[in-house]
Parts: C-alpha cells; structure tokens; sequence
C-alpha cells in the first residue's frame, strides 16, 4: 500500500490541481459535494463525489455522507484504476523523456528557467531530464501549504477505505490517456509561463482550499475560471473531452452495480460538466445533505 500511495502522489501531483472542485450557476440547490445519480433505469442509485486531490492534514476531511455513500456503494471508480498493475507501470514511466528540456529551450530561456527554478529550490541541471509534467508538478509541491510529510491524498484515502471493505475498484480512463490531455493542454512553453506564477498559485491553492472545506460551488467556479490558470484550449483538453468520455461508460458501470464515482470536483459542472451531460442522457441527478 505504501507504493501505491507515494505513485498516488506522482499521478495527483502531475494532475496539479487543474482538477480541484468547481461548480457553476446550474447547481440546483448551491452546497453539496455529493450527488446522487438515479432513474433511467437503474435499479439502485449511484454518486458521484467531487474531490481536491491533496490537502494538508489539517485541512483533510471525507465527509459523512461520502464515506455512507462508498459505503452502500458496490464499486468506488476513480478517474484511474491504481489497483491495476498495468496503470501502475504506466505511472513509473510518466516522468521519462527522451528530449532533455535544455535542448528545446534557447541559451536565454534556458538561463531564464534556470532563475526561475530557483524560487523552487532546484535548477534546470537538476531537472533537465525530465518530462514537462514533471516540470509542471513543481507548481502543487510549491502551491500547498504544508510539508509533503503532512499532505494527504484524497482519492488514496477512499482508496484504503474502500480495499477494506473489499469494494470492486475501477477506473473511468488509463493513465496515459490522462497523459496526453496533460500533453494536449500543457506544453513546455506553458508550463514555463505557469511556474512564473507561483505567488498567485500559493494564493489561489488557499483559497480552493476554504471553499472546498464548505462545499463552496460558486466561488470554486469563480477561483477555477481564472483565465491567468486555464484558457479555453486547456479547459477543452482537461475538462470538456475527457468529460465526454467518462459519461459514454458511467452508464454501464451504474448498470452493473451502485457506484461511487470520484473525481476532481472540477469535472461536475459547467456547460460541459459530467452532471448536466448524465442530465442530458435522462439520469435524475441531486446533490446530498446527508445520507
């Protein structure tokens, strides 16, 4: 289990927190975390859980109502499957390059990421062969607001919890096609944009954080829409495709057995979010109070 955290943490880590909670003005009743999915032929309800993917300890909660739904849950499917072993071979190599980061740079902006990697206490000799997500994941280790000995991950969390009560674990897509959403959104030259940033990135992880803490749906939105993070070619790629994709096998799994699914809370909503696309095929979706 120790092994499948610390690459729990590289995948989430890549991820940054492009997937943190969000919402927007077509949340039904405003606060939830939770929502239960129904009708269109199901014989038991499913949920779907909005999470922020690492917290600091003290900031770390699994609401009641998300451990009661895993709970009456057959299957917990996570955005990917790291009970599977071929995932996990997958995650050992995401970090490889075979293209060092020096030799796609010029000699000036070579040396200016070299000043800016010193604001995260490394420089590009250190990192030169590694990926651009491993580049990019500077920004969470730097943005969270506490020692990576006191983070905790959420999916991991639920993970633990739900391999003890020996719940069938799932995934909604494999590891390397998360990899080329990250490709298709983040390139090395953004990236490098992004870690110019990080002041604002400290600022606006805190603030996700709060809101995430009170279920917060409409200013996670606000924060999430800041178009300094996220353009309309990045959203597409981390959001809007992989969203599309998950709502054509949720259906089957819900069919096969009541699941929770668990995902970056930035998934749920907006035009193209995961709720108002399962509303669309004919499900009853709600958000939970309690359970």
């Amino acid at each position: 289990m120790k092994t499948l955290v610390k690459l729990g943490l590289t995948a989430f880590l890549s991820v940054n927190f492009i997937s943190a909670a969000a919402q927007n003005k077509n949340n039904d009743t405003g606060k939830s975390i939770l929502w239960e999915v129904s009708g269109n032929g199901l014989s038991k309800p499913s949920y779907i859980t909005g999470t922020f993917h690492i917290l600091c300890s003290k900031d770390f909660e699994i609401k009641p109502k998300v451990l009661k739904a895993l709970e009456t849950s057959e299957n917990l499917v996570m955005e990917i499957n790291y009970t599977d072993p071929n995932e996990i071979q997958a995650l050992q190599k995401m970090y490889q390059t075979d293209k060092k980061i020096s030799d796609q740079l010029s000699a000036d902006d070579a040396k200016e990421l070299n000043k800016i990697l010193a604001d995260y206490g490394t420089d590009l000799k250190s990192i030169d062969s590694s990926s651009p997500q491993a580049l990019y994941s500077l920004l969470t280790t730097k943005a969270i607001p506490c020692p990576q000995t006191e983070i905790k991950l959420y999916e991991m969390e639920l993970l633990q919890k739900a391999m003890k009560d020996k719940k069938n674990i799932r995934g909604l897509e494999k590891v390397n096609d998360q990899m080329k959403s990250i490709n298709k959104a983040y390139d090395l030259k953004s990236t490098i944009a992004q870690l110019k940033m990080s002041k604002e990135y400290e600022i606006l992880f805190k603030q996700m954080i709060n809101a995430f803490k009170n279920e917060d749906a409409a200013s996670l939105y606000t924060l999430f829409k800041d178009e300094r993070f996220m353009n309309s070619q990045q959203e597409k790629a981390m959001l809007t495709d992989r969203n599309n994709n998950w709502v054509q096998v949720m259906p089957e799994m819900m069919m096969k057995g009541s699941s929770l699914f668990a995902v970056g809370g930035s998934h749920l909503m907006g035009e193209n979010g995961i709720i108002p696309l399962l509303k669309a095929k004919g499900y009853i979706v709600k958000p939970v109070s309690s359970l």
